[in-house]
């Protein structure tokens, strides 16, 4: 048992308790923290990490006070109440033999509301508020509060806390010269600027005794100008030791960087170096974060003396059993964390309940519960795309006996053109998740087996869920049959594409397209590439590790245009947390994006667009259309007037930019549904 990650489920023994293995779950704010209606639901969720194996779980961010609230009336822990209240999840996790501590998050000038604080009177580039620079009295009362939030903490039955210092929160924003402009104790040289967090550090340990985890997540790279120098992060880290820490966590990038740190596109463990060169200062065990999402990589990353343990959030909302299947020697069974972000931090971001993309049970474990069926029946599945495959695999798991009809030669679907997408390599490990699942529920597989309704309806099946996917939408442009126009579909498919190319469509599919066409390798697959690309530098050189770093992009291998129709922004319907990353790679590749273009025509010249008052020729070999999807849906019709139950779901059911969050989790609740 655990043979193969041996560093990675021994225990650390922390003077006065034990932590079980080395994985920690790292907070990830999933909106259940802000109403009290919801600490059921939030006590579910932990237990459920905690039965899956997970040693030390982080909450999401808890206020200290009124100023540091994320949002208007967002979560806090300043009553005896609300401590009160906190037992229920306290008492859940320990019932399953986990540990778990309360993150204490001032927002600082991130906050959305007007009481907002920092450092000095300044405003983010991510919330309208400007915030009020504190007092020195101010200063003290916050000090105050985060020891207040810890004792609560205590008293609910946390077994720790964790004081946020990083991804430039307020405590980040005393430590970095960029936000901080004062002239005061708490300012001005570096020992004035990180007096803050070795204070609180400090007063808490005193409060709460010796025998209480204290974890300080350090802000390890600032991503940002005017953050720390390396010696500045070695200085606080052995500062907050000696104030009492008992465990030194990592934090990479604020929230305003430029600077992508956990989007699918960056490398597994790109940052674990940096713990590798602080651990040596440090007499505490150090935790490494970001992108540390299966096994070998965790063991990788204890193996070569960068941590003493390993912080996950998002691979355990994808996976709660990750570190069970790690220990029993099924890795290959782990529903890996892809790093979309569309349905964790997009959704924190958008005030709504976080989930995960490939597990939408993440979250709502107490609504989305899969009961074995009282009447087990059999289902044909038509369509093994990531939503025919949640449904026959949850279907499954209910005890349904299932078949699963594919036309093509392998599962997978769209996701198998998404994981030929330069930085979407990851989407395969959800396609080997849902193969291996198959196999062990004994789901029957038909591939290139083109499913007709008379066969369905004869088949002796009780049901049929068509997950038939999409096709692309022609649009309607004179000399849109010309030779040099060519599907989304055929170009990820490996047909030849020139020189010089116009992508027309700008949605998810067509940024894509762009990057797939800019690239001639992953820049995802090498470290050292892809920080040259963004212009990571080493943080003993440059200040935040950006301060005078030129990028060094490697060339594109063809003139890309991309082209649409509407006026707005382009990529305005991406992902909040990642649109921003596809747009700058475009940028840094020299895509030529058109707003506003009317198509004229396709001919042998090339594409013909109308922007604005201004006929313009892009002279192109390759016209790729990405304008849209019509649904598969074909046999319905014929089946319900067989008489067959039929439920379409995923593309079939709607064309949408080919949102795989919305097919797994619609796929999911009718599998749980029906």
């Amino acid at each position: 048992m655990g043979a193969k990650y041996p560093r990675l489920l021994e225990p650390l023994d922390l003077g006065f308790t034990t932590l079980r293995n080395r994985v920690v779950m790292g907070s990830m704010h999933t909106g259940l923290e802000d109403r009290a209606r919801d600490t059921g639901r939030l006590a579910a969720y932990f237990a459920e990490r905690a039965r899956g194996g997970v040693a030390l779980m982080i909450t999401g961010g808890y206020a200290p006070n009124k100023e540091g609230w994320l949002l208007p009336f967002a979560s806090a822990l300043t009553t005896h109440g609300q401590a009160r209240a906190h037992r229920r999840i306290t008492e859940a996790v320990h019932a399953e033999g986990g540990k778990i501590a309360l993150q204490i998050l001032h927002a600082g000038r991130y906050a959305y509301h007007p009481f907002s604080v920092s450092a000095s009177t300044t405003k983010s580039p991510i919330t309208p508020f400007r915030a009020r620079g504190l007092s020195g009295h101010g200063v003290r009362r916050t000090i105050d509060a985060f020891v207040r939030c810890a004792l609560l903490a205590k008293k609910a039955g946390y077994d720790g806390v964790e004081v946020m210092g990083s991804e430039g929160y307020l405590i980040n924003q005393f430590l970095a010269p960029r936000t901080n402009r004062r002239t005061d104790e708490w300012g001005g040289s570096w020992a004035n600027r990180m007096r803050l967090p070795v204070e609180i550090v400090r007063r808490i340990r005193e409060a709460v005794g010796e025998e209480f985890i204290v974890v300080y997540r350090l802000s390890v790279l600032d991503l940002v100008p005017g953050g720390q120098s390396w010696d500045e992060v070695v200085e606080l880290a052995l500062a907050v030791r000696e104030a009492g820490a008992t465990l030194i966590n990592s934090g990479i990038g604020w929230h305003e960087a430029r600077v992508p740190t956990i989007v699918t596109s960056v490398p597994r463990a790109a940052f674990t170096e940096l713990t590798g060169k602080l651990r040596p200062h440090l007499d505490i065990p150090v935790i490494a974060s970001n992108r540390i999402n299966m096994p070998e990589v965790a063991e990788g990353v204890l193996a070569r003396g960068e941590a003493d343990l390993v912080s996950l959030a998002r691979p355990l909302l994808a996976d709660p059993e990750w570190v069970t299947k790690s220990a029993q020697g099924r890795a290959d069974e782990i529903n890996t964390c892809i790093a979309c972000n569309q349905a964790c931090l997009d959704h924190a971001f958008q005030h709504k309940t976080a989930s995960c993309l490939v597990n939408p049970r993440a979250a709502h474990e107490t609504k989305l519960v899969i009961r074995p069926a009282g009447d087990p029946r059999h289902f044909a599945v038509v369509g093994a795309g990531p939503a025919g495959l949640a449904a026959a695999t949850t279907l499954a798991r209910r005890g349904h006996t299932v078949t699963v009809f594919e036309a093509g030669p392998e599962i997978g679907g769209q996701f198998n053109l998404a994981k030929r997408i330069p930085g979407k390599e990851e989407f395969a490990e959800t396609l080997r998740y849902f193969g291996r699942q198959l196999q062990l529920l004994g789901v029957e597989l038909r591939l290139n087996t083109r499913a007709t309704a008379g066969e369905l309806a004869c088949g002796g099946y009780d049901e049929v869920v068509l997950a038939t996917g999409v096709t692309p939408r022609t649009p309607a442009i004179p000399g849109i049959g010309h030779e040099k126009v060519v599907s989304y579909v055929d170009v990820l498919g490996g047909a030849p594409v020139g020189d010089r190319v116009a992508v027309i469509g700008a949605g998810g599919i067509g940024f894509d397209v762009c990057e797939f066409l800019t690239h001639d390798r992953s820049p995802a697959l090498d470290v050292r590439e892809w920080r040259a690309e963004w212009g990571v530098g080493d943080p003993a050189a440059a200040r935040g590790g950006v301060e005078g770093v030129t990028k060094v992009v490697a060339p594109s291998p063809r003139r890309v245009f991309l082209v649409q129709r509407k006026t707005s922004k382009m990529g305005a319907g991406l992902g909040k947390t990642s649109g921003w990353v596809h747009r700058t790679t475009l940028k840094n590749k020299n895509v030529e994006m058109i707003t506003g273009a009317a198509y004229r025509r396709i001919d042998d010249r090339g594409l013909h667009l109308r922007v604005g008052d201004a006929e313009r020729l892009l002279e192109v070999d390759t016209v790729v259309v990405c304008t849209g999807q019509e649904p598969l849906r074909e046999l319905a019709a014929d089946l319900r007037a067989a008489g067959v139950r039929t439920h379409l779901i995923g593309g079939a059911d709607v064309a949408a930019e080919l949102d795989a969050k919305r097919a797994i989790d619609q796929a999911t609740r009718l599998a749980v549904a029906i």
